[in-house]
């Protein structure tokens, strides 16, 4: 561990010099403040001081993106934009991520020199893969578990996001089973509300999964909604298990890192993380943090699915950069014989058989899931129907069929072609 490095890669806007900026950037995530105090020795500074890596330069604008910024001195003002990059000595916070992102994510925000600032990358050490296991079983587990092999999983997301009961998710569910989805997921606003208690969903959900497993062969996966205290979440993991389900799902920025770790350590089944709040970190393109540098901590630790959004989808981010994020959830973080980390990107927001085509050919790989509530469930001709439309768009996507082309020959997708026009 002695000698590596953490690199951390930012937008910044300021009206300083680029140069100037990035050093009191470095120094107010390592050794300095804001004055020279006795104890920051040369010999302290060799040793941890963050290190000004790389400075790229980019536009300017005469305008501050963002409030309380030091004002430019110039007329007409000036704030400079650059892409800048910094190291770290691993020995300044170990392989930890909480001191981690406090390092790479900390106050840098709030100083006032900057008028933006934008964590864009980060590149960890493998030292954390002494600490940290990780996810457990990424693409190759869940399609394991879900008995999905040569295609998407086709998925969709209990909807009444809450109001039903736990007998009426349970009846939901059997539709949904019965129609042949591979992928069911709480909403993440329901966990465990009084008027749908987590073991009574669980209880009467399992029963339908299990009834359809011992019909068929075949055992969808549900993401139960585990989300709360770290007690609370371990224990219903092990009633997840008990019972006979294959994955739980936790809202990440509810749980933090460190939950997401204890659970990890515990988990015999898939951990489907949701980014619900992740509008907080990205929305705005003068400060916070990208999606690259984001799924990054959570991969780190333990997490097996990550939402990513959807092309053409409901919320305010634009394809190319859905797209960036379910890539990097694909790509290893560390280069063999070392594990890649690699986590399955799941795709949502008001999908349907439209976006399938366009999905296979921006990312290149059948390895997510598709994510569809209205485009399953609001096909007119019922769940059953909405399933196989998502398929057959999926099937044509594979094999360079035109999706138009191919709805001629298949009722299903013709019909979803139409309503979701």
């Amino acid at each position: 561990m002695s000698g590596e490095r953490i690199f951390a890669r930012y937008r910044i806007e300021t009206a300083l010099e680029p140069e100037h900026a990035a050093e009191v950037m470095a120094g107010e995530q390592s050794t300095g403040t804001f004055i020279k105090v006795p104890g920051e020795t040369d010999e302290l500074r060799e040793h941890h001081a963050a290190r000004v890596e790389r400075i790229e330069e980019r536009e300017s604008t005469d305008r501050p993106s963002l409030p309380g910024a030091a004002k430019s001195k110039t007329e007409p003002a000036v704030y400079r934009c650059a892409h800048v990059t910094l190291s770290w000595p691993i020995s300044n916070m170990g392989p930890s991520l909480p001191n981690l992102l406090a390092t790479v994510a900390g106050n840098l925000f709030e100083l006032k020199p900057f008028s933006g600032l934008k964590l864009l990358d980060v590149t960890l050490s493998p030292a954390f893969l002494s600490r940290y296991q990780g996810p457990q079983f990424g693409v190759a587990g869940t399609r394991r578990f879900a008995g999905v092999s040569d295609r998407p999983l086709i998925g969709t997301i209990i909807k009444p996001s809450v109001g039903l009961t736990p007998q009426a998710t349970a009846e939901m569910v059997q539709a949904l089973v019965d129609g042949g989805i591979d992928f069911i997921k709480d909403d993440e606003l329901q966990a465990d509300g009084p008027h749908c208690p987590f073991s009574d969903r669980l209880r009467e959900v399992m029963k339908v999964i299990n009834r359809h497993t011992d019909k068929t062969g075949r055992k969808p996966m549900y993401a139960f909604n585990i989300t709360g205290e770290i007690d609370d979440m371990l224990r219903r993991h092990d009633e997840v298990v008990d019972a006979g389900g294959t994955c739980v799902m936790v809202s990440m920025n509810s749980i933090g890192l460190p939950a997401l770790v204890a659970l990890r350590k515990r988990t015999q089944v898939v951990i489907h993380g949701h980014r619900n709040g992740w509008g907080i970190y990205d929305r705005s393109p003068a400060i916070g943090m990208s999606y690259i540098a984001y799924q990054k901590f959570w991969r780190m630790a333990g997490v097996d699915h990550m939402h990513v959004n959807g092309l053409d989808n409901k919320f305010c981010e634009d394809n190319a950069s859905v797209i960036a994020s379910a890539k990097e959830c694909l790509k290893p973080m560390f280069a063999p014989p070392l594990p890649g980390c690699e986590i399955m990107p799941v795709f949502s927001s008001g999908q349907t058989a439209r976006q399938a085509a366009d999905t296979y050919k921006a990312l290149g790989t059948t390895d997510l899931i598709f994510a569809c509530g209205g485009g399953i469930m609001g096909h007119p001709d019922g769940i059953a129907a909405g399933v196989r439309s998502l398929r057959q768009a999926w099937d044509a996507a594979v094999n360079g069929i035109p999706t138009e082309e191919f709805a001629k020959d298949h009722r299903e997708l013709a019909v979803a072609l139409r309503k979701f026009a």
